[in-house]
């Protein structure tokens, strides 16, 4: 029985090694550019698919999270420290590999933080702030919730929009490659695209396989048991609010991870990624997923942000996720996957009709 949660992942693991053959097969793997990216952006709707659908408690400020990932780790693998050079913390820094020197946008030499304290920092900024941010925030309910994340998210907004540190309108750039293991690194260069399409898509599957053991374990059930009925749960002795703050740390680190890895992997980062549209549409691909449905989520978040990036909606790309929103909302409230349409439809798929 346990094994037999884990067939959807085995399963999605072998469509991604088909996909990449039938690209490289037909000399379009051009594609795995904005399949890769897609695919750092859906490690934040997992997390908001964990907390909208199963904590119960919508968020429309998790795109500040993706960018304090983001912004943390550009500005620490870009600041120069040479000022600092003979000092002993940055000495020692060093001697540990945490201090790197590179070249920068105009060849000279700079001192900087390496890539990987910058992502611990970066995922310690997040998880903090969501704390901070989490232990009052989630006292509220309903849409007193959404205002307030809302407000967060102007916030992180306007602070990367307006400080000369995260180079305002301009955003970060020359953030460098993201270095892993055996000689593999997040880097966005055409050379690479196999093996990063590789490395997203593992990052992705990891995550999914922690959401359904989260779903399916002790903390799942109390989550389930709040979102049918908080004060019921609460009454039975469940620690509501506990496990709601829980959820929505957790949900801001696997943002900020997805922040981390897309600047890493593009080489920027601008103040777009922190606007409240991005918020916006990251619940409506929950919403079009269906709330507490993790591969309906995947899927939809895919799908939508491939044919964003894509250009495929052009200058209506926020009117259409928007419009898609509002369409679920009213005719769909479930999610799309599980509309009565697609019931009748899987209901007669092999193996489904006695199931």
């Amino acid at each position: 029985m346990r094994f037999a949660r884990y067939l959807p992942v085995i399963a999605a693991a072998a469509l991604v090694v088909l996909l990449q053959v039938a690209l490289s097969a037909a000399d379009a793997t051009y594609y795995m550019t904005q399949l890769t990216m897609s695919t750092y952006y859906v490690l934040v709707v997992i997390g908001l698919c964990l907390l909208m659908g199963y904590a119960g408690q919508v968020s429309l400020g998790h795109a500040g999270f993706f960018a304090i990932g983001g912004y943390t780790s550009a500005v620490l693998t870009t600041c120069n420290l040479v000022a600092w050079r003979d000092t002993a913390v940055i000495g020692g820094c060093r001697s540990l590999g945490l201090v790197v020197e590179r070249q920068d946008l105009y060849g000279h030499t700079i001192l900087c933080f390496s890539a990987w304290p910058a992502f611990f920092a970066a995922m310690l900024a997040a998880g903090l702030i969501a704390v901070l941010i989490g232990l009052p925030v989630i006292r509220l309910k309903g849409h007193y919730l959404a205002m307030a994340t809302l407000g967060f998210g102007l916030i992180i907004y306007r602070i990367v929009l307006g400080a000369k540190w995260f180079g305002q309108a301009d955003g970060i750039s020359n953030v460098p490659p993201f270095p892993l293991f055996a000689g593999l690194q997040v880097n966005g260069r055409p050379a690479f695209r196999v093996e990063n399409y590789y490395i997203a898509w593992t990052v992705v599957l990891a995550a999914m396989v922690l959401a359904i053991n989260l779903v399916h374990s002790r903390v799942g059930r109390a989550l389930r048991s709040i979102h049918q009925d908080e004060e019921a749960a609460h009454s039975l002795g469940v620690n509501t609010y506990r496990y709601k703050v829980c959820t929505f740390v957790f949900s801001a680190l696997l943002a900020a991870a997805g922040g981390v890895l897309l600047t890493h992997y593009n080489g920027s980062i601008g103040p777009s990624e922190a606007t409240v549209l991005k918020s916006v549409r990251y619940v409506a691909i929950v919403a079009v997923g269906g709330m507490g449905n993790l591969w309906g989520v995947l899927l939809m978040g895919m799908l939508l942000n491939f044919l964003s990036l894509r250009g495929v909606f052009g200058t209506y790309d926020d009117a259409v996720f928007g419009g898609i929103l509002i369409g679920i909302m009213l005719f769909a409230p479930q999610g799309l996957l599980r509309a009565p349409a697609w019931r009748r439809v899987l209901h007669w798929l092999p193996g489904r009709r006695h199931g």
